[in-house]
């Protein structure tokens, strides 16, 4: 299978807290169409593991385009990924990495912004205010939690965005260690001067359900409510590259015992047409077999379609669907509102019906 990844050299690793370090990676001319990335967009990264070859991760990029390819980590308890990536990483190592993926991204730039970040998911919220400030005139308000002060990725940073921009930025700190955790009736009075405008959310899951919550309370429309996921992926969507060989080599007994067929769900008894808007391309097809996924029909036609874990546990591939229906196999990170908007997971859905399939990536 060809996964499209890359090996990249990494330039230069920043200590942003005592925690938290950004990866800067030099992306080879040859590269750079690949990596071409929307800002609040995520990479798929290759951590060494002895076990598998690679561990994958996602981490967000923190960098508006245009700028040099970062992304930032912050160690978790107990996570070997992250621990690694901070302990061991110096410039002049390369590291595998997938193109950018990831569809928590401004598509009106002309909208206002009000922006919510948790601890490290102020990662690709710092490459969305960037990206506003920089190339548009839109205001941002930015509601930031951390736990103390110590514990605030891009502090400096911001500090010299406001006061570079200070009719158009607002950052408002909030520290567990001295207002205690916000709450949802907080989080709603602070929102509620701000209900027009577009809201984007980051950070860890109690965090992001209160600020949905409070956001639904103020009647926010859910094409106004946007909010990213971070996951820890089970699969290997690096395909049979060196590292992985490598490993399967020094392993007895690796994967082949774990390959089992997966329970498919009754569908149509024959093809179905699939129509797939995808960069402003319309893509038609009448043979998508029941029980095939659609990023492997896409893939076996050709198309590039979006993809990063391949496992249902990250939004890279979602689609929307505008008509027709679709059953998905398996869904970690879909949330029922999403799932009532019509978005769906294309690594993980199969025709449901006879009746022509219509999706868009956009």
């Amino acid at each position: 299978m060809d996964t499209d990844s890359y090996l990249l050299e990494v330039r230069e690793v920043v200590a942003e807290t005592a925690d938290a370090s950004s990866i800067v990676f030099e992306v080879p001319a040859d590269a750079a169409e690949a990596f071409t990335y929307r800002p609040g967009q995520f990479l798929t990264v290759g951590v060494p593991s002895d076990q598998t070859g690679l561990a994958a991760r996602c981490y967000s990029i923190c960098t508006p385009p245009g700028e040099p390819l970062t992304v930032t980590v912050k160690r978790t308890v107990e996570g070997y990924a992250s621990n690694w990536l901070n302990d061991n990483l110096k410039p002049g190592d390369t590291v595998r990495v997938l193109p950018p993926s990831g569809i928590f991204s401004p598509k009106d730039w002309t909208a206002d912004l009000l922006l919510f970040a948790g601890g490290s998911g102020v990662t690709p919220i710092m490459s969305i205010v960037r990206t506003a400030l920089a190339e548009h005139s839109n205001r941002v308000v930015l509601f930031y939690a951390n736990r103390d002060e110590g514990s605030v990725i891009f502090a400096a940073a911001l500090r010299e965005l406001a006061a570079a921009h200070p009719d158009r930025l607002q950052v408002v700190h909030w520290l567990e260690s001295v207002q205690g955790l916000p709450s949802e009736d907080q989080l709603r009075e602070f929102a509620s001067a701000y209900t027009s405008w577009t809201s984007f959310c980051c950070g860890p899951a109690p965090f992001m359900k209160a600020v949905s919550n409070s956001l639904r309370a103020l009647d926010f429309p859910r094409d106004r409510r946007h909010q990213e996921k971070f996951v820890s992926l089970g699969g290997n969507p690096f395909g049979d590259v060196e590292e992985v060989l490598a490993a399967r080599a020094s392993v007895e007994a690796a994967d082949d015992a774990d390959e089992s067929d997966e329970a498919v769900p009754a569908g149509p008894s024959g093809p179905v047409k699939v129509e797939v808007e995808l960069d402003g391309e319309e893509h038609v097809f009448d043979d998508w077999q029941p029980g095939e996924k659609l990023l492997d029909f896409l893939e076996s036609k050709g198309v590039k379609a979006p993809y990063s874990c391949r496992e249902g546990e990250c939004s890279a591939c979602a689609i929307r669907l505008v008509s027709g229906e679709v059953r998905m196999l398996h869904n970690d990170v879909l949330e029922q509102e999403d799932l009532d908007e019509g978005i769906r997971l294309g690594c993980q859905s199969v025709p449901a019906t006879a009746e022509t399939v219509k999706v868009s990536y956009s």
